[in-house]
C-alpha cells in the first residue's frame, strides 16, 4: 500500500519569559501556531510585556502521513487538539532554531526524547484540525489487530537456551 502524504506550511509563535533563576535569566516555550504563514520575517519580535516577549519563530511544515490517521483521529477526538512544537538551541544567529511541528501525538511524545532543548504543546487552530479531519476522512483504513501466537516448542527442538547459547562462548 502506497503511502499518501500531505503537507501544509504554518507559523509559529514563540514566548521568551524573564525568570527568576540563579542559573538562567529567561525560558523560551511555543505559544501558537498559525494557520497561514505570515508576511513577517522569522524572530521578528511581535509583542513585549514586562516579563515576556514573543517572536513569530518561522515557517514550518506540518506534514501528514496516511500510515498515522489513527493518532491524528486520536488527537482530533481528544476535544482539545494540540499541535507539538520543538526548538533547538543553537549558536550564532537566532538563539533557536525551529527543527519540528507535528500533530501526531506519538510523533510528539518522541519528540520529549530527542534532545532538542524546548518543546511544547500548543492548541491545534481550527482550520487545521479541519484539514487533518478531512485528510483521516478520505486516507483512514482501520487496520485489525492480529494477536500473536506463542511460538511453542516443538518435540526434538529444546525449550529454552543452551548454557552456551548467546553467551560467545564455545
Amino acid at each position: 500500500m502506497a503511502m499518501t502524504e500531505a503537507s501544509r506550511e504554518v507559523g509559529v509563535v514563540v514566548r521568551r519569559r524573564a525568570v527568576d533563576n540563579p542559573w538562567i535569566d529567561h525560558v523560551w516555550s511555543p505559544a501558537m501556531v498559525l494557520d497561514e504563514v505570515p508576511a513577517t520575517a522569522p524572530w521578528t519580535v511581535l509583542s513585549t510585556e514586562s516579563d515576556a516577549t514573543m517572536y513569530y519563530a518561522g515557517a514550518a511544515s506540518l506534514d501528514l502521513f496516511s500510515s498515522d490517521t489513527a493518532n491524528y483521529r486520536d488527537n482530533l477526538a481528544d476535544g482539545e487538539p494540540r499541535i507539538w512544537i520543538a526548538l533547538r538551541r543553537q549558536t550564532g544567529g537566532s538563539e533557536l532554531e525551529l527543527t519540528k511541528v507535528t500533530a501526531d501525538p506519538t510523533e510528539g511524545e518522541a519528540i520529549f526524547e530527542s534532545g532538542c532543548d524546548v518543546i511544547g504543546t500548543v492548541p491545534m487552530p481550527p482550520e487545521i484540525a479541519s484539514w487533518i479531519a478531512a485528510f483521516v476522512d478520505e486516507f483512514h483504513v482501520e487496520r485489525a489487530f492480529h494477536k500473536r501466537k506463542r511460538d511453542r516448542a516443538g518435540g526434538d527442538r529444546p525449550r529454552g537456551r543452551g548454557p552456551d547459547e548467546g553467551t560467545g562462548r564455545a
